[in-house]
């Protein structure tokens, strides 16, 4: 008869912990083993002097790569150096969203460098048995996040550029008001047809691999989620990789709506301001267009407001029923099917919506938001 007790998965076990603070031109090690400072160090941001380090790691005794935990903040590019290092030599990496390791320090006064990368490595010392080893992105994801933060600061300087002249129209006279839009024209063109240039490029880098181009048609077949939302969308969950969950997403995204509750003082859910706002506003435009074109969405959108409910709070319903839709269907490998009517005389006019198992646990969970 076979074993019936549960599988517990073995934990790695760590014999050092190196934190690092990562800042432009330096980069501040401090290395403990077990929860014993060791000692801080230093260094340039540049790939001899880590080479180095890590030679020096290797000098003490007990120290052994494999067994070995870099831990750091997600702060960009200025640790690239750094990363390329360690994935080469297959080293153990953390990489966690600064705000998490800061709320887990509890009351802090002052702060510099070394005291930042010290309590890093407390940090991973102490989420030790939790902790998961960062895994870097394909080179192609890479290449497509680096194009659409190109495309956002091109449209950043688009609205800085028109937005001003556009209020001022009102309140100067027209000549006056021409010429200077004579003189920002020329811009505004260029721009556009860099933007115009850029779009095409990332649709040339997703069409030549075959991964994203399956999400991308997967993602896109939802109604009212648009190509820039999808490619957005595939960038924010590593090619539906690190984030497989619609409330998750949905957290991540800040549209999850959270309690607020102590004693006898009981608020209204509100959503959390920590969360990817373009990622946020680009489904509330997927919302709008949604509530007001699609006719399911549009019939859920009235009904709730005549209940008494308030109309950002019913968008927000409809972009976690956005979100779940995506999900459902990358989670499933299909595109979107809409609901269609079964043949027969004894079912005309049951709609089915082809969702699975979980519709009616979706359908729940929209409601919370409402409630």
């Amino acid at each position: 008869m076979p074993d019936s007790s549960p599988i517990t998965k073995k934990v790695k076990k760590y014999t050092h912990f190196i934190g690092l603070d990562v800042s432009k031109h330096e980069l501040d090690f401090a290395v403990f083993e077990e929860k014993t400072f060791l000692f801080h160090k230093e260094i340039k941001n540049e790939k001899q002097t880590i080479l180095d380090f890590i030679g020096r790691l290797k000098e003490i005794p007990s120290f052994k790569l494999s067994k070995a935990v870099f831990c750091m903040e997600n702060t960009g590019f200025y640790g690239n150096h750094f990363l390329n290092i360690l994935i080469k030599l297959k080293a153990n990496i953390i990489q966690e969203h600064p705000l998490k390791i800061k709320k887990s320090m509890g009351t802090s006064r002052g702060k510099d460098d070394k005291s930042d990368a010290i309590r890093i490595a407390d940090f991973a010392w102490k989420n030790r048995s939790e902790l998961k080893l960062w895994v870097p992105r394909r080179p192609v994801l890479i290449e497509l996040s680096d194009l659409m933060a190109y495309r956002n600061r091109l449209l950043g300087v688009a609205v800085i550029l028109k937005n001003p002249e556009k209020e001022k129209q009102d309140y100067i006279n027209a000549p006056a008001h021409k010429k200077m839009v004579e003189i920002y024209k020329a811009s505004l063109e260029a721009i556009t047809k860099d933007l115009s240039h850029l779009e095409e490029k990332i649709k040339l880098l997703i069409a030549k691999d075959e991964r994203l181009t399956r999400l991308l048609e997967i993602i896109t077949s939802v109604p009212f989620i648009g190509f820039i939302t999808a490619v957005n969308i595939i960038i924010c969950t590593n090619e539906y990789r690190d984030i497989t969950n619609p409330k998750k997403f949905a957290c991540y995204a800040g549209i999850a709506p959270f309690p607020y509750e102590s004693g006898t003082v009981v608020r209204r859910r509100r959503v959390s301001p920590m969360a990817n706002k373009k990622m946020k506003a680009l489904l509330h435009l997927c919302a709008i267009g949604a509530a007001t074109r699609d006719e399911e969405l549009k019939d859920y959108f009235k009904r709730k407001v005549s209940e008494g409910k308030h109309k950002l709070s019913v968008f927000n319903a409809v972009r976690y029923k956005l979100v779940l839709r995506v999900f459902a269907c990358l989670k499933q490998d299909r595109l979107f099917i809409k609901p269609y009517q079964r043949e027969g005389m004894a079912a005309i006019g049951d709609t089915i919506q082809l969702e699975g198992a979980q519709t009616n646990q979706a359908t729940g969970e929209v409601n919370a938001f409402l409630s």
